[in-house]
């Protein structure tokens, strides 16, 4: 499917298997092969990899009994694994993981999380039930973005590869060698800058403000006088800017 895409024009992709189907060490084995078998074939390894394990779900049976579990230390491993083998990849975790591991998970190379999410039909318009899978981390985004931000991350919601088209081969030209980082920095904080004013509660905007600045250290002259600029407008009350 995969070949199949590349060869039909879509130039960015993201990889992942269900964790507890089979021997993960086998799985993993086999989706590393897969991102440097797509690396060598057509110059572009994964954008992202997803890591969804397992999870409790109603009129699931083998849900509450995975053929071949995997434990806490174990699915740590493999995050670590991936991280060190394709440093240049996202890679995702989903709410199904506690906030205690969630939290580890991001010392050890998780980059993206979803926040409030609802795995149920309607789940957004009402009370959370028995959705997809069970949800272990029900923290609301500005719990998230606060303990990311005293954690000292940077919680972004940047989208601005994907629209200014610097997927496929064009990203990878920036992820690889990592210099991705002077568009990824700015971006994200001007995200967060967007967010802090419009919805942070004034806990979270008091840290995210005292951050915001010190992120930028380390960045050339150049990109800095582009975000600070770019800042200043979001603070004028313009949305949506991007490097």
């Amino acid at each position: 499917s995969f070949d199949r895409a590349m060869k039909a024009g879509i130039d960015d992709v993201g990889l992942g298997f269900l964790f507890g189907l089979y021997d993960w060490k086998f799985d993993l084995l086999a989706l590393l092969q897969h991102a440097n078998y797509l690396d060598r074939e057509y110059n572009v390894g994964p954008h992202t990899i997803s890591f969804p394990r397992i999870k409790p779900a109603k009129g699931a049976d083998l849900s509450y009994n995975p053929p071949y579990p995997v434990n806490d230390l174990d699915f740590k491993k493999a995050v670590s694994i991936v991280r060190l083998s394709l440093p240049y990849t996202g890679m995702i975790l989903s709410t199904r993981e506690s906030p205690k591991l969630r939290d580890e998970l991001f010392n050890l190379g998780i980059s993206q999380i979803s926040a409030a999410s609802s795995t149920e039909v309607g789940g957004y318009k009402k009370e959370d039930g028995e959705g997809q899978f069970s949800i272990e981390d029900r923290r609301s985004l500005d719990e998230i973005v606060h303990d990311l931000l005293k954690s000292g991350f940077i919680p972004s919601f940047c989208t601005a590869c994907y629209r200014s088209g610097r997927t496929g081969e064009r990203f990878m030209s920036l992820a690889k060698p990592g210099e991705i980082n002077n568009l990824c920095t700015p971006n994200a904080l001007l995200t967060l800058k967007e967010y802090l004013i419009d919805y942070a509660k004034e806990e979270t905007k008091s840290l995210g403000e005292s951050l915001l600045g010190s992120f930028m250290n380390g960045s050339s002259d150049s990109i800095k006088k582009k975000f600070f600029k770019l800042l200043r407008r979001v603070e004028n009350g313009e949305r949506d800017l991007y490097l």
